[in-house]
């Protein structure tokens, strides 16, 4: 029996991205039902389409760089906005997993899945670019020194992010601040 693996790329279940340069060649209907666009808009499109910020898309993208030469592969949970549509510029948690295809230069190409977290972990906050990568790191189970580290930031710094989510959550512990993050 033969294959018919474009069908089985568009049928997926979850969103798929094949990508060059971080530029988006080719997408899923998953995908574009997720970021509320069509193929058309998405192709041939940087990456930074979805991200809420410039700086977050570079920030990821320093960020993935060294751990995608080493590993070949790389995911976090991370803020992403929808294109458009009716919930155009609306921000939720989207799981991403990625494999470079020459991991000796990682963004040359590479396959993407892209997982809608919204109805787990819905945004309700309105939190800067730094908290949001804070929150994520916070949500992966790192101290305030892995986080320092892996934002090349100092420990303390990453306390005063940590105390300003706490108040935007109105948590009194971290363990609480995690699980309200969790709840959105």
């Amino acid at each position: 029996m033969d294959i018919d693996y474009r069908l089985a790329f568009d049928m997926a279940p979850v969103g798929l991205v094949l990508s060059r340069n971080r530029a988006i060649v080719d997408c899923n209907q998953h995908v574009c039902d997720m970021f509320g666009a069509s193929r058309e808009q998405l192709m041939g499109q940087s990456f930074l389409i979805l991200y809420p910020s410039a700086d977050e898309y570079e920030r990821i993208g320093a960020r993935m760089l060294p751990i995608l030469n080493a590993k070949g592969h790389y995911a976090d949970d991370r803020i992403m906005k929808r294109v458009d549509g009716r919930l155009k510029g609306e921000t939720f948690w989207c799981h991403v997993t990625g494999r470079a295809l020459n991991r000796a230069a990682p963004h040359e190409s590479g396959i993407w899945t892209f997982e809608d977290l919204s109805s787990r972990r819905p945004v309700k906050a309105e939190l800067t670019a730094r908290e949001r990568e804070v929150a994520a790191h916070l949500l992966d189970g790192l101290t305030s020194k892995e986080i320092g580290r892996a934002l090349v930031i100092s420990h303390r710094t990453v306390e005063i992010y940590r105390a300003r989510l706490m108040r935007k959550y109105k948590a009194s512990t971290t363990a609480d601040l995690v699980h309200k993050l969790m709840e959105g």
